[in-house]
């Protein structure tokens, strides 16, 4: 059996320290692993970094330049070039435990899955501004709707190849700038059947970037958020069901804007409900022509937290 590890990667040097953590990946019984790095910048950036760190460990090591500055187009050339039964996705800034595989790969097959998900747990720099660090707005924790898994993210997941659900999927391009191609990719399984699971004994580490410690940033990755569940939960809904889930998403900004403006100048609560707020807008303006905003193409920006 093999599995391949995939890793989509825009100039970040915190590549290395990821590629290090899955060469010390202990294999499920049996199997046998390999890396593919998918080069999403305009260049070969990463190219020697990945060569020369890729020499050093027990894992054959594939890269891949797929240009550019659209993470769909990385996520689909890691599609095309894999040959595993089974394809693991983790990010470019993210690192994980030895047994990482082993235990998604457990769940998954004593389960029966044809994917699962685990938590991927952000690691704060000492500037983190407390308001960031008490709601841990960074983590990215797999959730179910009514005990069902019906979407996931690509930061933390292993999805089984042969699946009929899976079959012949790539990533939309035209979510490759905003962000969420991968909620919607699984969405999209989901939708064909796939059977998903939640894997909470295998987490990742993100080491948090200082220019994603900022409310704006925050503020426009909500507003895409919304957008993105807003187009799921709208999907081949009748025109009055519709009109109905938009209802719905005005209501709960208007009650969260109303909350954070009574909380003054508490700012972590305030803030809190203002993201809420913005969550909404962006759920409630899914109905309409709006185009997601972009998160991606370009490092984050450092800045003074907010």
């Amino acid at each position: 059996m093999l599995i391949d590890i995939c890793v989509c990667t825009f100039r970040r040097a915190s590549l290395e320290a990821t590629l290090k953590s899955l060469g010390k990946q202990i294999p499920p019984t049996g199997a046998t692993m390999r890396i593919i790095v998918a080069d999403n910048d305009d260049v070969p950036s990463a190219q020697g970094l990945v060569e020369s760190v890729g020499k050093t460990l027990a894992l054959s090591v594939i890269y891949i330049h797929a240009p550019s500055r659209n993470i769909s187009i990385a996520r689909n050339a890691c599609l095309d070039t894999a040959e595993g039964e089974w394809v693991a996705f983790i990010d470019d800034d993210e690192t994980a435990p030895p047994d990482w595989i082993q235990s998604m790969f457990h769940k998954a097959s004593s389960d029966n899955l044809d994917a699962v998900f685990g938590p991927a747990v952000a690691e704060y720099p000492p500037e983190t501004p407390d308001w960031i660090r008490l709601k841990d707005y960074h983590s990215n924790r797999p959730e179910t709707r009514n005990g069902v898994v019906q979407t996931g993210h690509t930061c933390n997941a292993l999805v089984r190849t042969e699946a009929r659900c899976f079959t012949g999927q790539r990533f939309l391009l035209e979510k490759g700038r905003s962000g969420g191609e991968d909620t919607e990719f699984f969405y999209r399984a989901w939708h064909a059947g796939a059977r998903m699971g939640i894997a909470e004994s295998a987490p990742v580490y993100e080491q948090v970037e200082p220019g994603r410690l900022r409310f704006a940033w925050l503020r426009k990755r909500k507003f895409r958020s919304g957008i993105s569940y807003g187009r799921h939960a709208l999907k081949d809904k009748s025109r009055i069901a519709q009109a109905s889930l938009q209802a719905q998403a005005a209501l709960k900004m208007m009650i969260s804007a109303t909350v954070a403006l009574l909380c003054g100048f508490s700012r972590t609560p305030r803030n809190y409900w203002l993201l809420r707020a913005v969550f909404h807008a962006g759920a409630f303006s899914s109905g309409f022509s709006i185009r997601e905003q972009e998160l991606y193409g370009e490092p984050a920006r450092a800045g003074s937290p907010s």
